[in-house]
């Protein structure tokens, strides 16, 4: 085993230059002093500075400082010191990897939707300080939409309004929970070729004063430029996209300038959805991010977000021209983890796509640093000044010139803690190098369970196991028995049952599969790309959940419906999001998303070999 781990280090250190990996190794935490480096402190560069940093926290900076003494010293010359990365776009759904963020030099990320259990034990666990291997997060929570509108589709229960009446209850509500500003969505999907409902002009006003009376961002997710501009008139604070349906109005940019409104591009996303995914692919083969990113990361970072209608990405650029030009806030966002992007590596994707778009790399560099934090209110980061928390990026090179220097990555510190670098990338390979060592898995004709043996027995893999909503704090229940009645002429089969209970966004209760050697263990089924199975029951539609290491354990999603009679399913894995089956972790068919009690069975289940 040491000489396995060994191996590891070996092959994640031959990739590095010898002079950064040592440096990466010994750098300290705590209390130290960087010297004789340039300094981008997140608004202006400054040559041969010196930094002091004591316990967490920035002491001193200067161009003619002593260092105390006692205190390790980081030579800094040739190298660039910079706050660290602030992402104001992602969503950290769970499975989502702040560690993976912090490792890239990403110390604070801004969500801008996912669950808020998952971000109060985030949060828990960086008050306690257990969670400082790991980016920082601030979150919107639950997103603010009309019954069937964006943000709904992910079969989550998400609590939705229709009225003004309901906004301050509804705001009211988010705060509670722990948003920490509000996220407003304005989109009727006609840029993108389709047509779903939004929320009314008047709810949105509501919504946007409720949420400065109490003294919170209303933040708008938009789809158009017709949208962009409602939403600035309706008193946006912030705009979480651009927008590729068109080209801008030649007064946009000043348009949003006089509205004191901050632009969050996410031309990483945007690029996806064009159709095109340079940025993400060329990531996805930059060993300077690639060793800090697990496989299932790196192909994600490959995929297109491509919408079936013709985009127009060159809007892009005249949208952020427009924007500087006006003097408006320009802060960098990636919206990952959707397809083309992926926590840390496409903050710095997004900076060159920035600098592409007419920023200058200084400029750029303000977009991830001070100017998130000052749109955000979040006073203690995003420069590097006396005062400050020592959330820091050393690399080397000069990003301020060239701003894939941002790669070059020497050392990462969070509240002045260094991060283990060298360790995380050692892990990453054990995982890869175990990834790729594993043969696709031969599961005879391909059946599950036919539970003609009066058990949940399966052919392979870890077995039937019960899965509902509690891991997340919800309480819906859910149980299964193997009933005498089966399909298809079989005598037995196994009955799903339960209570699907609202107050939760994941709301899910039901009998889940697991392929691999334990729960949740990628299995390698691209031998077996389809399943199939008999269901019947009490007439309602239910879900078929389909977990990827891939999709980083956010699940893709499919339908059935279990009527009187049985019927026989086929479903390609392809249904769930493009996968090929190499790293299926776990196949559930759930009730819900409808709150109520459910009566389900299925028989038969099993995979489809390649012909």
């Amino acid at each position: 085993m040491k000489k396995v781990f060994v191996l590891l280090v070996i092959s994640v250190c031959n990739i590095l230059d010898a002079a950064e990996t040592s440096a990466n190794l010994l750098a300290p935490s705590g209390s130290f002093a960087i010297t004789h480096v340039r300094l981008f402190d997140g608004e202006h560069t400054l040559q041969d500075q010196t930094i002091v940093v004591r316990d967490g926290m920035i002491a001193e900076v200067g161009n003619k400082l002593t260092v105390p003494r006692g205190t390790p010293e980081i030579a800094g010359s040739g190298r660039t010191l910079l706050p660290g990365l602030i992402d104001a776009h992602v969503h950290a759904y769970p499975g989502s990897s702040l560690p993976e963020a912090e490792a890239l030099g990403v110390t604070t990320v801004l969500d801008m939707f996912c669950e808020p259990g998952a971000v109060r034990r985030a949060k828990a666990a960086e008050g306690s300080g257990a969670g400082l291997a790991g980016a920082d997060i601030y979150s919107a929570g639950i997103l603010a939409t009309v019954p069937h509108g964006h943000g709904t589709e992910y079969g989550f229960d998400i609590p939705t309004l229709t009225t003004p009446a309901e906004a301050q209850d509804w705001v009211d509500a988010r705060i509670a929970e722990g948003s920490d500003y509000i996220k407003i969505i304005l989109e009727d999907g006609s840029a993108f070729g389709g047509a779903i409902p939004t929320l009314d002009r008047p709810t949105v006003n509501a919504l946007v004063i409720a949420a400065h009376k109490r003294h919170k961002l209303a933040v708008f997710h938009i789809g158009s430029y017709a949208e962009a501009r409602e939403a600035v008139e309706a008193g946006a604070d912030g705009l979480m996209h651009l927008f590729i349906d068109r080209l801008p109005g030649p007064g946009f940019g000043a348009f949003v300038a006089a509205h004191h409104v901050f632009v969050v591009p996410t031309l990483s996303v945007l690029l996806s959805a064009s159709g095109a995914n340079e940025e993400g692919k060329s990531l996805a083969a930059d060993r300077r991010m690639t060793d800090y990113l697990p496989a299932p990361d790196i192909q994600n970072l490959r995929k297109t977000f491509g919408v079936g209608k013709p985009m127009h990405y060159e809007a892009t650029a005249e949208s952020v021209r427009q924007l500087k030009a006006a003097h408006a806030d320009i802060l960098a966002g990636t919206d990952a983890p959707n397809p083309g992007t992926m926590f840390g590596a496409s903050l710095h994707g997004e900076l060159e796509l920035l600098v592409a778009a007419g920023l200058t790399p200084e400029e750029a560099l303000r977009a991830a640093t001070s100017r998130p934090a000052a749109c955000f209110s979040l006073p203690d980061r995003g420069l590097v000044a006396v005062g400050k928390r020592a959330d820091l990026l050393l690399v080397t090179g000069d990003p301020t010139v060239n701003i894939t220097d941002t790669r070059n990555i020497v050392a990462v510190w969070k509240f002045g803690h260094a991060d283990d670098r060298t360790a995380y990338a050692a892990e990453i390979a054990g995982e890869k190098q175990a990834s790729a060592s594993a043969p696709p898995l031969m599961v005879g004709d391909g059946t599950i369970s036919s539970f003609e043996d009066g058990t949940d027995r399966t052919a392979f893999g870890a077995g039937w196991s019960k899965s509902t909503d509690s891991l997340i704090g919800g309480k819906s229940t859910t149980d299964y028995k193997i009933v005498a009645e089966g399909a298809n002429g079989t005598k037995k089969s196994i009955q799903i049952t339960g209570d699907i209970a609202g107050g939760v966004p994941y709301n899910w209760a039901g009998a889940m599969f697991s392929p691999g050697a334990r729960p949740f263990a990628p299995a390698n089924l691209s031998k077996t790309p389809r399943l199939q199975f008999w269901a019947k029951g009490d007439g309602k539609t239910y879900r078929i959940m389909f977990f990827t290491a891939g999709g980083g354990n956010i699940p893709q999603l499919t339908t059935f419906v279990a009527g009187a009679d049985w019927k026989h399913y086929s479903i390609p894995f392809s249904t769930f999001g493009d996968s090929d089956g190499r790293d299926v972790e776990a196949i559930l068919f759930s009730g819900g998303p409808e709150a109520g009690k459910f009566d389900f069975q299925i028989d038969e289940v099993g995979l489809v070999p390649k012909p």
